[in-house]
Protein backbone atom coordinates (compact mmCIF):
# COMPACT_ATOMS: atom_id res chain seq x y z
CA UNK A 1 0.00 0.00 0.00
CA UNK A 2 0.59 3.31 -0.97
CA UNK A 3 0.85 6.85 1.50
CA UNK A 4 1.34 9.95 -0.30
CA UNK A 5 3.00 12.56 2.05
CA UNK A 6 3.02 16.28 1.56
CA UNK A 7 3.21 17.79 5.18
CA UNK A 8 5.31 16.36 8.72
CA UNK A 9 2.01 16.35 9.74
CA UNK A 10 1.12 13.64 8.07
CA UNK A 11 4.27 11.60 8.10
CA UNK A 12 3.76 11.66 12.01
CA UNK A 13 0.34 9.96 11.39
CA UNK A 14 1.54 7.33 9.01
CA UNK A 15 4.65 6.57 10.91
CA UNK A 16 2.72 5.96 13.97
CA UNK A 17 0.39 4.07 12.28
CA UNK A 18 2.85 1.98 10.49
CA UNK A 19 4.72 1.11 14.01
CA UNK A 20 1.10 0.34 15.69
CA UNK A 21 0.04 -2.00 12.19
CA UNK A 22 3.12 -3.83 13.36
CA UNK A 23 1.95 -4.22 16.79
CA UNK A 24 5.17 -2.35 18.25
CA UNK A 25 5.56 -0.58 21.14
CA UNK A 26 7.49 2.45 20.91
CA UNK A 27 10.10 0.61 23.13
CA UNK A 28 10.30 -2.69 20.97
CA UNK A 29 10.81 -0.46 17.74
CA UNK A 30 13.57 1.28 19.55
CA UNK A 31 15.64 -1.93 19.90
CA UNK A 32 15.40 -2.90 16.78
CA UNK A 33 16.64 0.26 15.54
CA UNK A 34 19.01 0.48 18.48
CA UNK A 35 17.75 3.60 19.68
CA UNK A 36 15.82 4.68 23.07
CA UNK A 37 11.63 4.40 23.36
CA UNK A 38 12.24 8.44 24.08
CA UNK A 39 13.78 8.69 20.81
CA UNK A 40 11.17 7.04 18.48
CA UNK A 41 8.13 9.10 20.64
CA UNK A 42 10.06 12.25 19.64
CA UNK A 43 10.55 10.97 16.06
CA UNK A 44 6.97 10.28 16.11
CA UNK A 45 5.97 13.27 17.36
CA UNK A 46 7.62 15.46 15.29
CA UNK A 47 9.86 13.96 11.99
CA UNK A 48 11.22 17.10 11.27
CA UNK A 49 14.04 16.39 14.33
CA UNK A 50 14.81 13.35 12.23
CA UNK A 51 17.51 13.16 8.92
CA UNK A 52 16.19 11.37 6.63
CA UNK A 53 18.47 8.32 6.82
CA UNK A 54 16.79 8.07 10.29
CA UNK A 55 12.76 7.97 8.32
CA UNK A 56 14.27 5.15 6.40
CA UNK A 57 15.57 3.31 8.85
CA UNK A 58 11.88 3.71 11.13
CA UNK A 59 10.07 2.57 8.20
CA UNK A 60 12.64 0.07 6.91
CA UNK A 61 12.43 -2.22 10.14
CA UNK A 62 8.33 -2.32 9.62
CA UNK A 63 8.57 -3.40 7.02
CA UNK A 64 8.02 -0.45 4.58
CA UNK A 65 10.49 1.34 1.79
CA UNK A 66 10.97 4.88 0.99
CA UNK A 67 9.91 5.93 -2.48
CA UNK A 68 10.37 9.47 -4.10
CA UNK A 69 8.09 10.00 -7.28
CA UNK A 70 8.57 12.84 -9.47
CA UNK A 71 5.66 14.34 -11.85
CA UNK A 72 6.01 16.93 -14.65
CA UNK A 73 6.35 20.17 -13.21
CA UNK A 74 4.09 22.53 -14.63
CA UNK A 75 4.77 25.96 -16.31
CA UNK A 76 4.21 28.91 -15.38
CA UNK A 77 3.86 30.47 -19.25
CA UNK A 78 4.30 29.07 -22.56
CA UNK A 79 6.95 31.77 -23.77
CA UNK A 80 8.18 35.64 -23.20
CA UNK A 81 9.21 37.87 -25.66
CA UNK A 82 12.82 38.48 -26.07
CA UNK A 83 14.58 42.13 -26.34
CA UNK A 84 15.17 40.79 -30.19
CA UNK A 85 11.23 40.27 -30.85
CA UNK A 86 11.79 36.92 -30.82
CA UNK A 87 9.65 34.16 -28.61
CA UNK A 88 11.66 32.37 -26.00
CA UNK A 89 10.34 29.69 -24.33
CA UNK A 90 10.27 30.01 -20.53
CA UNK A 91 11.78 27.86 -17.88
CA UNK A 92 9.70 25.60 -16.32
CA UNK A 93 9.00 25.71 -12.92
CA UNK A 94 11.32 24.10 -10.08
CA UNK A 95 10.13 21.88 -7.09
CA UNK A 96 11.06 22.78 -3.85
CA UNK A 97 12.61 20.22 -1.12
CA UNK A 98 9.43 20.31 0.92
CA UNK A 99 6.99 19.58 -2.49
CA UNK A 100 6.14 23.24 -2.96
CA UNK A 101 7.22 25.41 -6.30
CA UNK A 102 9.28 28.29 -6.13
Amino acid sequence: MNYPIFTPIQLRAILRALRRSRSLTQAQLGILLGVNQRRIARIEKNPNVASIGQISRFVSALGGRLVVEFSEPKRLATSKPTKTGRTKKAHPTSVAKDGGIW
